[in-house]
């Protein structure tokens, strides 16, 4: 083994040093003073996962299973915990240097993309200067403050994945390999599947790039043999996370994610169906929305990237930046007429096409310059695919404003209709943007004449930007209208009729105006100041590390100012003051007063299925989370939603006594209380028709398919008959007996993952339980393992003998040991495989 030369080390360590200070930084006295930063995404997780903790912590246990989100569900998208993972997580904590949070994610971003371009063999100050490029994307920090932290650890092992990509084909075949397990091996550890999926097409694009020059240059051999090797590698990294990918994909098929089994649809509003109970659900509904085996369509589409609000690549405040109140922006509060202050005040700064946004995707003005020149004079090996998969990424983020072109990605290619919000694929135009600019930045350097000889490349490259940004600046109402789609729909008619509205509207106009030029004219600077120093280094009248220097200090001005618009001091806090994340209400109180171990509580006073916080104390009948069980989603679009509207004209407890039998869903899912919003505050109503943990039933009503499983929930009495789908005729009896007051089922123990009855009747019967259904849950009756049937669309059923009777359900999933036996091996693998590169990979790669 060669000795290493500790100088060659040392540009590195200074890189280090640098994206240290720029991370810690960033954040200055907030991280100094001990200051953290707490997330929305991060409290619903906490609610989510109050449960889980507590379990673990009382049994020393872990549940795969938690009863308070959504009736009942897996975690295995909630808290993916698995022994394998927690010891692989240590080589993350490595990487990030065991630095405070948020830096530590800002730390990890930087060192990706450096170790990326490394292995393109970029100088090192180039390098730090692409890593900042890449990481200050205003996206990354958005995602930061919304506490999307998943999905940032996933997107910063990315660019060195693609590393070792390319290391593997230009012929560094160990060191290429080594790296891509290793960083496949995190990325999938971070678990979100959509961005490591998103680039997939980058990386599917550089294969087919390294293919073309394989074929031309007579390479195949080497071509291939670096494709076995990145195949190998894939499979390390891949088995090193199977416990979680396995039991993910098995959870998958039973969600919004998989295939769908309803071939109707709900009513377009719950109101409608509310109002009128007696129309069955989806009665002229179509199937035309849903995907062949994922998402609906809409749901997919309905965060969708407007063409004009793709500009903000280049003018961050193109469409006025994120959803917010006009008079919070400081340039709106000049622009306002103090005539209709109060008024404009209160309306969004932000005018496009997307519901609502955190922010815009900036990539730098200057930097997307540089991506621009860069497709003149980098080499096509690199050049085309990039651009190929940046134009893709923005058709795609269009979404239903392309819907032709979403339409073929939707019904042709795997997987794509598993995942919502098109508008989040801008990542990859994230990375190509960044990794173009550089190569083409390092060009300019290696030939500095080339600025003015290709004429071509620098007056498109700054036209295409200082040129728009200018002519955007002096003639805005040119191109846009500074209204949104929405605004003009139900606005200028209201103007059309009431003349009087019109001057409010100019105004409210001109304030968008006013934001928008401000970042027009901010770009066209940006822009024109790189350029100068560029220039001036074409003329030799500084150097290139100069240079290089001045260009990372406007990426830090210039995004890490447009990225302190969403990521600042304001949102951090003393621990102190979120040591309580969820204060108990006075409902929260009385609820928890109860002792019962087992029910359900339904709060009427956020939106109760896209809010975790009512899980955090109770067993929430809704919830928050990306990938429920589809059964449950059909059930809250069809039933639970209609009950919900019709339990808001509800107000007093008598409204819930006479009419407790107009809700029966809710009585089923064992929904002992309401949480109701009154001037007093919170208050927690009982409900008198829930029907408790379990019970038997006198009917049984046999229906051919999902669709008239869940329409017969319509018109049904749950206390007497039970819904069973034909594919359960093994498992349930033809009939069932009637059953007295004294046939009884009661819990008499609660975990999780663990419950056990005791049930007393007379004669053999059918008991339904007030648990959702699942395949990976087990049953024993006596200590005998008995088969689970399904009722009432998403409730759990057995057949039991008369006689007394213990039953026990348990969930404890026995593919995990095998899974995590394939894990430590695959570890063990990569490991030898690191341990080989040091001691005998280096020295063939020298000789």
């Amino acid at each position: 083994m060669n000795k290493i030369d500790f100088k060659k080390l040392w540009p590195y360590l200074a890189a280090i040093v640098v994206f240290m200070v720029i991370s810690i930084g960033y954040f200055g006295s907030d991280i100094i003073d001990g200051k953290v930063l707490f997330q929305g995404d991060t409290r619903q997780g906490l609610a989510n996962g109050h449960e889980i903790g507590e379990y673990f912590a009382k049994s020393g246990e872990v549940t795969r299973w938690t009863g308070t989100v959504f009736s009942g569900m897996p975690t295995y998208q909630m808290s993916p915990n698995f022994g394998s993972a927690n010891l692989f997580r240590n080589v993350t904590q490595l990487l990030m240097l065991y630095l405070p949070s948020p830096a530590s994610l800002i730390f990890l971003m930087l060192i990706g993309f450096f170790i990326l371009l490394k292995s393109l063999r970029v100088r090192t100050d180039l390098s730090v200067l692409g890593a900042i490029a890449w990481t200050f994307s205003s996206y990354f920090f958005i995602i930061i403050e919304a506490g999307h932290i998943w999905k940032f650890a996933t997107l910063a092992y990315v660019p060195p994945v693609i590393g070792g990509v390319i290391l593997a084909y230009r012929g560094r075949y160990w060191l290429g390999g080594v790296i891509a397990a290793l960083f496949v091996a995190l990325q999938v550890l971070s678990n979100h599947v959509q961005m490591s999926y998103y680039f997939m097409f980058v990386i599917a694009a550089l294969v087919v790039s390294f293919f073309v020059e394989a074929i031309r240059q007579k390479e195949l051999p080497r071509f291939f043999k670096a494709t076995v090797t990145l195949l190998i590698a894939a499979v390390i990294g891949v088995c090193i996370n199977l416990s979680n990918l396995y039991h993910t994909y098995e959870y998958s098929k039973q969600t919004i994610r998989g295939k769908a089994e309803l071939t109707h649809s709900a009513p377009k509003t719950a109101q409608a169906q509310a109002q009128n109970p007696a129309n069955p659900a989806g009665q002229n509904a179509t199937t035309a929305n849903q995907t062949a085996s994922g998402l609906e369509r809409d749901y997919i589409v309905q965060w969708s990237y407007g063409k004009g609000e793709t500009w903000s690549l280049l003018i961050p405040n193109v469409k006025g930046g994120a959803t917010g109140a006009l008079g919070q922006n400081e340039i709106a509060k000049d622009k306002l007429n103090s005539q209709y202050a109060e008024m404009l005040s209160q309306q969004n700064q932000y005018w496009g096409d997307q519901p609502f946004t955190s922010g815009p995707v900036y990539v730098g003005a200057f930097v997307l310059a540089l991506f621009i020149f860069g497709l003149f004079v980098v080499e096509g090996t690199l050049a085309w695919p990039l651009f190929v998969v940046t134009a893709l990424s923005i058709f795609l983020s269009w979404g239903k404003n392309m819907m032709w072109f979403t339409n073929i990605f939707l019904d042709y290619m795997p997987m794509y209709n598993k995942f919502r919000a098109v508008s989040s694929i801008l990542v990859i135009a994230e990375f190509t943007i960044p990794l173009l600019a550089v190569l083409a930045l390092k060009k300019i350097i290696e030939k500095p004449s080339i600025l003015l000889e290709n004429k071509k490349a620098t007056y498109t490259s700054l036209g295409l930007t200082a040129g728009i940004s200018l002519i955007f600046a002096l003639m805005p109402t040119v191109f846009f209208d500074f209204l949104s789609q929405q605004e003009v729909e139900s606005i200028l008619p209201q103007v059309n009729m009431n003349p009087q509205l019109a001057p409010v509207v100019e105004n409210l106009k001109s304030v968008r105006e006013a934001i928008f030029t401000a970042d027009a004219w901010r770009s066209f600077i940006v822009v024109l100041v790189g350029a100068v120093i560029m220039f001036l280094f074409a003329k030799d009248k500084i150097k290139s590390g100069l240079m290089v220097g001045l260009i990372a200090l406007l990426c830090l001005i210039d995004m890490g100012g447009v990225n302190k618009r969403y990521l600042n001091s304001e949102k951090f806090m003393y621990p102190r003051e979120i040591s309580n994340p969820f204060p108990k209400t006075a409902a929260d109180e009385q609820i928890l007063q109860d002792k019962d171990p087992d029910f359900r509580v339904f709060n009427m006073t956020v939106d109760p299925f896209n809010d975790a916080t009512t899980s955090y104390y109770h067993k929430s009948v809704g919830g928050y989370h990306a990938a429920k069980l589809r059964r449950y989603q059909d059930m809250i679009d069809f039933h639970l939603t209609p009950e919900f509207m019709r339990m808001q004209h509800y107000k007093t407890f008598q409204d819930f006594v006479d009419k407790k039998d107009s809700i029966p869903v809710l009585n089923m899912l064992n929904t002992k209380y309401f949480i109701l919003g009154t001037q007093q505050g919170q208050v927690a109503v009982p409900n008198p028709g829930a029907m408790g943990n379990a019970w038997f039933v006198s009917e049984l009503k046999w229906v051919n398919n999902a669709d008239e499983e869940i329409d017969a929930l319509n018109n049904f009495n749950p206390v007497k008959t039970a819904i069973v789908d034909k594919r359960f005729e093994n498992v349930l009896p033809k009939t069932t007996a009637a059953h007295d007051s004294t046939s009884t089922v009661k819990l008499t123990s609660y975990a999780p993952n663990k419950l056990v009855y005791k049930s007393h009747s007379a004669t053999p019967g059918v008991a339904v339980f007030s648990e959702v259904y699942y395949p990976g849950w087990k049953a024993t009756v006596d200590g005998k393992e008995v088969e689970i049937g399904r009722v009432n669309y998403i409730l759990r059923a057995l057949q039991l003998t008369g006689g007394d009777h213990e039953i026990v359900f348990t969930f404890i999933p026995k593919t995990i040991t095998l899974t995590e036996t394939v894990a430590y091996a695959a570890m063990a693998i990569l490991l030898l495989g690191v341990v080989g590169y040091i001691f005998l990979g280096r020295k063939k790669e020298q000789e």
